[in-house]
């Protein structure tokens, strides 16, 4: 790309409902199928509705990029080419590989080809490897600094693309064995179990317990490069990826719209430090680990590291209510058993299902036909919603912690 010249936003989606939520801010979002991925835990997406899902991005006038990008066993061979043809067939506009079967099966299909950061392309070398493989694209290593990329882009002409927000693996480009070790679930695979998420303690050689602050001890802060924008753009990078394809559809809408407005305001010239830093506080609504510049300014000391709290450092939680039985189109009211705690009027909630997310205040609670102000654990209630929702769709309060 050329320096200073529109960069295409890509951000990562789950479903249609992750999907819907971005659609007005993105240019293009990556997925995966239920296999085959290191996201495999999104089971959203199969090859039986595939094409209906792309063409839903094309519809939408976005571009749909499909990651195949898990290690590949010899048993896993004749589901690969079942991937790859299912991708061509659905016409994706270009898979995200690194295992040389996967590229050699994708141009097989002619279809497009990213590199994915699982290959941690760090050298314009390698890039130019890739290139003579047919490759289209290379997403670089999370772990380059914004220099090296400078470097990368002055020697090749090849598409590049750049996570610019979201979680940072403290394994090289993700190549990490601890969740298998420890739980005999490979993240190389998709069934990362988060280990490095996890409160550990730390013991000296003979055994004692040291003393320390924090307990997340080896918990990477996300990706956050919303206040460097014009460093980004002017470096050349084809593409922003925004990194995030298991979280809710709230997140992706919020994230995405805040990168879109500081790309758009840069190019428009009116980009402003106070602006991208207030975008950075609304995205701490939404569900992070605290924030850091990952490596592009350098080797992150223990300010890139979240020791002081577990998954999630927002101050706004959700908390699991129950589940829609029920759905009323004509009275626009949903039934819900409220499994988990109960509901009052005045609470804010979220129902989300893999084709729904709806953020809304409760307006009014039916119980035994009879309106009221609180509806306990256990009990059906009807719920007046503001839009359709659909069986099985989950329910959610919200609360803020003022901190």
């Amino acid at each position: 790309m050329k320096k200073g010249s529109a960069p295409e936003l890509v951000t990562g989606v789950r479903n249609m409902a992750s999907l819907t939520a971005c659609r007005d801010y993105t240019d293009a979002v990556y997925f995966s199928l239920n296999r085959l991925s290191l996201r495999s835990r999104a089971k959203e997406i199969t090859s039986e509705n595939l094409a209906e899902f792309v063409e839903s991005i094309h519809r939408y006038g976005l571009k749909g990029y499909m990651a195949v990008n898990s290690v590949i066993y010899p048993g896993d061979l004749p589901e690969l080419s079942n991937v790859m043809e299912a991708a061509a067939s659905a016409k994706v506009d270009a898979v995200i590989v690194w295992d040389p079967a996967a590229i050699m099966k994708a141009a097989a299909n002619d279809l497009k080809i990213h590199i994915s950061t699982q290959a941690n392309v760090s050298n314009q070398e390698t890039v130019d490897f890739y290139e003579s493989m047919g490759a289209d694209r290379v997403v670089l290593a999370r772990e380059l600094s914004l220099e090296q990329i400078r470097n990368i882009r002055e020697d090749t002409e090849l598409e590049l693309e750049a996570f610019v927000h979201g979680a940072m693996c403290q394994a090289v480009s993700g190549r990490c064995y601890l969740s298998a070790y420890l739980s005999g679930k490979s993240g190389n695979c998709g069934e990362c179990s988060q280990p490095c998420r996890w409160e550990w303690s730390l013991h000296s050689d003979s055994g004692e317990r040291v003393v320390i602050d924090g307990k997340y001890l080896i918990s990477a802060k996300d990706l956050c490069m919303i206040e460097h924008i014009p460093l980004l753009v002017e470096a050349g990078i084809d593409s922003f990826k925004l990194e995030g394809r298991l979280r809710n559809p709230g997140y992706t809408s919020t994230i995405s719209k805040c990168y879109r407005k500081a790309i758009d305001s840069h190019l428009a010239g009116t980009y402003a430090a106070e602006t991208a830093t207030m975008m950075k506080k609304e995205m701490s609504m939404e569900y992070n680990r605290g924030f850091s510049t990952g490596f592009y300014f350098g080797y992150p000391g223990p300010e890139g590291l979240a020791c002081d709290h577990d998954m999630n450092a927002s101050p706004v939680k959700r908390q699991a209510v129950g589940i829609v039985t029920n759905f009323f189109p004509k009275n626009n009211a949903a039934s819900v058993k409220l499994l988990e705690q109960g509901l009052t009027v005045g609470d804010n909630i979220i129902i989300e299902g893999n084709t729904t997310y709806i953020e809304q205040e409760v307006s009014c609670l039916i119980v035994d036909g009879e309106s009221v102000n609180y509806a306990e654990k256990g009990n059906e209630t009807g719920l007046a919603v503001v839009d359709r929702v659909r069986k099985n769709d989950r329910v959610f309060r919200i609360e803020k912690a003022f901190l």
